[in-house]
C-alpha cells in the first residue's frame, strides 16, 4: 500500500480520510499549505502527494519538488479554475474533489489511463501498470526488465545494480532491485538491509504456487530510503546452498510478477552460463545456474560488465562470446568497469574501445571511471553513490547511462525554461542540494 502525503480542505479530507485507512494506505501527515508540504517531502519520503487544486496547496514550485524526489502527486480540483491552474503549471494527474475514494483509489494504484506529466500529454499508463506501476512517458522505450551479468572475478555487476536501481528512482519511477545470484548474492548487505528475510526466494515459490500478487511482493520486499531516490529491493539467497529454490520456471514466472508490479525491474545474476545438466545424467535434477538463464531470457536488456584491465577484458571478451550464444547481441550493452591508466596505459578508453571492436565487434562501450574513494564510501556507510558519494565521477557515469540508455527524460509541455532545466538536469542538482 501506499505512504500518503495531505494537504487537503477539511471536508474532503473528512470525506476521504476513512477510505484511504480501510484500503491499507499509510497516512503520513495531514498539512496546510504547499509550502508545508514541499518542506517536509525530504523527512517523509511519501510515495504519493495528494492535495487540493487551490493556490494554496497547488504550485510550481510543489510540483517541481516532487517531481525531482520521484513522487507522484495527485490534485482534487473543485472547479474549471482549479483544473485549469493545474493544467497550466503541467500537472495531468487531476480529478473532481467530490469524487469518490474508489475512483481516486484507481488513479493512486495506476490504473486510470491519464496523460504523464513528463512526455506527451497521449501517453497513458501501461496495462501492466494497474498492478500499482506508475505512467511512463511517451517514446520512453519500452525497457522494463534490467539483467546485469558479468564473468567471474567480481567485475562490479552489484555495484553497477544498486546504483543503476537508484539514478531509475531517482527520475521519478518505480523500481525494485532483485538479487538473483545462486551462488551468493550481495545486495542487502550493500545496502545496510536484512539479509535473512526470505526475499526473492520467497517471491519465487510463491509465484510458482500462482500466489504473487502486489500485496505479497509488498510484503516481500525491503525499501532503500533516500530522500530522493527510494527504491525496493528483494534480498537475495539465505546461504548459497539454498540455490533449488531458484528453479527456472519460478524465476520467470516471479520476474512476470515483478514486471507487473514496477516500472524498471533490475536484477543482479550469477556470473555462471555453464549448462551444468550437461555434467549429470539426472536430466530432471535442480540446476544451478537456472535462474540466470531464465533471468537472461525474460530481460529486455542485459548490461554486460567487465573490468578494464587486461585480466577483466580477457573474461569479459571470453564471457560475451558466451552470453550472444543465450541472449541476441543487439539486447546487451557493454560496460568497463574501473577505467584507469595505471592499468592500461596512456589513452586508457582508445585501448578499450579498440580492443572491444577488434576481438568481439562490439563498437560501443559504456565506460566507468575507476573511483575507489567514492566506492568505499558506499560501502562504509550502506548507501548508493547517489547518496554516499553524489559529486563522484563514477556515479555520474552511472547516471548518464542509466538515463540516456533507459529513461530518457521526455521533454515537458507547457513548463517555464527554469522547470525545463530542472526536468533535464535533476540528477546534478539533487546532488549539489
Amino acid at each position: 500500500m501506499a505512504r500518503l502525503a495531505l494537504a487537503l480542505d477539511t471536508g474532503t479530507e473528512d470525506r476521504l480520510l476513512a477510505d484511504m485507512v480501510e484500503a491499507g494506505h499509510t497516512i503520513l501527515a495531514r498539512l496546510v499549505g504547499w509550502r508545508d508540504v514541499v518542506e517536509s517531502l525530504d523527512r517523509l519520503a511519501p510515495d504519493l502527494v495528494i492535495v487540493g487544486a487551490g493556490r494554496g496547496t497547488l504550485s510550481p514550485e510543489l510540483l517541481q519538488a516532487c517531481d525531482v524526489r520521484g513522487i507522484r502527486l495527485i490534485a482534487l480540483a473543485s472547479d474549471d479554475r482549479e483544473r485549469a491552474l493545474a493544467s497550466r503549471i503541467g500537472l495531468h494527474e487531476v480529478l473532481p474533489a467530490d469524487s469518490a475514494w474508489s475512483d481516486v483509489e484507481r488513479l493512486v494504484s495506476g490504473g486510470v489511463p491519464v496523460p504523464s506529466r513528463v512526455g506527451d500529454a497521449g501517453s497513458g499508463i501501461a496495462d501492466g501498470a494497474s498492478r500499482g506501476g506508475a505512467s511512463r512517458a511517451s517514446g520512453e522505450p519500452s525497457v522494463s526488465v534490467i539483467a546485469v551479468w558479468g564473468p567471474g572475478g567480481a567485475p562490479g555487476r552489484t555495484l553497477v545494480s544498486v546504483n543503476l536501481a537508484a539514478e531509475l528512482a531517482a527520475a521519478g519511477h518505480r523500481v525494485v532491485l532483485v538479487d538473483a545470484d545462486p551462488y551468493g548474492g550481495a545486495i542487502a548487505a550493500t545496502l545496510g538491509l536484512l539479509d535473512e528475510a526470505p526475499g526473492f526466494a520467497a517471491a519465487c515459490r510463491l509465484a510458482g504456487a500462482d500466489g504473487l500478487d502486489r500485496t505479497e511482493i509488498e510484503r516481500l520486499a525491503q525499501r532503500y530510503s533516500s530522500p530522493r531516490a527510494s527504491f525496493d529491493v528483494l534480498s537475495g539467497l539465505v546461504g548459497p546452498s539454498r540455490w533449488p529454490e531458484l528453479s527456472e520456471s519460478r524465476v520467470t514466472a516471479a520476474l512476470a510478477g515483478l514486471r507487473a508490479w514496477a516500472e524498471y525491474v533490475v536484477v543482479d545474476t550469477g556470473f555462471s552460463l555453464e549448462r551444468d545438466e550437461e555434467l549429470t545424467s539426472d536430466q530432471f535434477a535442480p540446476r544451478r545456474n537456472a535462474a540466470t538463464f531464465a533471468t537472461l531470457a525474460a530481460a529486455d536488456r542485459v548490461v554486460a560488465v567487465g573490468v578494464a584491465d587486461p585480466v577483466g577484458l580477457s573474461r569479459l571478451l571470453r564471457g560475451h562470446a558466451e552470453l550472444i550464444e543465450h541472449v541476441d547481441a543487439e539486447r546487451v550493452d557493454v560496460v568497463a568497469n574501473r577505467v584507469r591508466s595505471s592499468a592500461l596505459g596512456i589513452d586508457a578508453h582508445a585501448q578499450i574501445r579498440q580492443t572491444m571492436r577488434r576481438f568481439a565487434g562490439i563498437a560501443d562501450v559504456t565506460m566507468l571511471p575507476h573511483d575507489g574513494r567514492a566506492a568505499d564510501a558506499a560501502i562504509l556507510t550502506a548507501r548508493t553513490l547517489r547518496d554516499a558519494a553524489p559529486r563522484s565521477p563514477l556515479r555520474t557515469a552511472i547516471r548518464d547511462f542509466a538515463l540516456t540508455r533507459y529513461a530518457p527524460v521526455a521533454e515537458p509541455r507547457g513548463r517555464s525554461r527554469a522547470a525545463r532545466a530542472l526536468l533535464t538536469a535533476r540528477a546534478p542538482r539533487a546532488a549539489a542540494s
